[in-house]
């Protein structure tokens, strides 16, 4: 049975929302909370006051404990900061450690349409997740399915249908082989091969 809390507001998910990261423990005393980033970038984190939490995703064969709540829920962060290698947050009404802990485990979705503007040649992966990719010469090298870091330089991970078969295209998103990205259009054009 979910319980009530008074900092958390019942919401709506927005149709752009994003899931940006989760909670992950209580961070000391006065109820600021750890956060895992799915980005090495968070500044959406960073520059919206206000996210959307969901409960975690049941995993097979765990016996979840009592959720919190059900439904999407507004929090209104007071401040975020990176720390050490990760970031931790602050939010009204959660001001004791115990508070904190009940948060562990959330999910953290925030609008797109709140993201920071990127900088010129800057992407969001998520705004890049669907485009078409295509050669030099207008060959299809398949959809953007998914983008890998990799240490140094992230990975655009293209797939495409073949004979009835999905088949990967891992291409580095670099300037050497990346000509255009066009979000409007949907399309990255590569400098890239099908046999490479």
């Amino acid at each position: 049975m979910a319980v009530s809390l008074g900092f958390l507001e019942p919401t709506e998910l927005p149709p752009d929302a994003i899931e940006v990261g989760r909670i992950g423990d209580a961070w000391g005393i006065k109820g600021w909370f750890k956060i895992i980033p799915y980005s090495a970038s968070p500044e959406a984190l960073f520059s919206s006051k206000s996210w959307i939490l969901l409960p975690p995703e049941p995993r097979a064969g765990v016996v979840a404990k009592e959720q919190l709540f059900k439904a999407p829920q507004l929090i209104k962060i007071r401040t975020s900061k990176e720390h050490s290698d990760g970031v931790v947050a602050q939010a009204d009404g959660v001001d004791d450690r115990n508070t904190a802990e009940l948060l562990k485990s959330c999910r953290i979705f925030i609008a797109r349409s709140s993201f920071p503007t990127a900088s010129k040649d800057e992407y969001y992966w998520v705004d890049l997740i669907g485009c078409e990719v295509v050669n030099r010469e207008g060959i299809a090298l398949g959809t953007v399915k998914d983008l890998m870091a990799t240490g140094p330089q992230t990975v655009i991970v293209a797939e495409r249908e073949v004979e009835g078969k999905a088949v990967e295209t891992l291409i580095p998103f670099v300037d050497a082989y990346v000509d255009t990205v066009s979000l409007q259009d949907k399309r990255i054009t590569v400098d890239w091969q099908l046999d490479y």
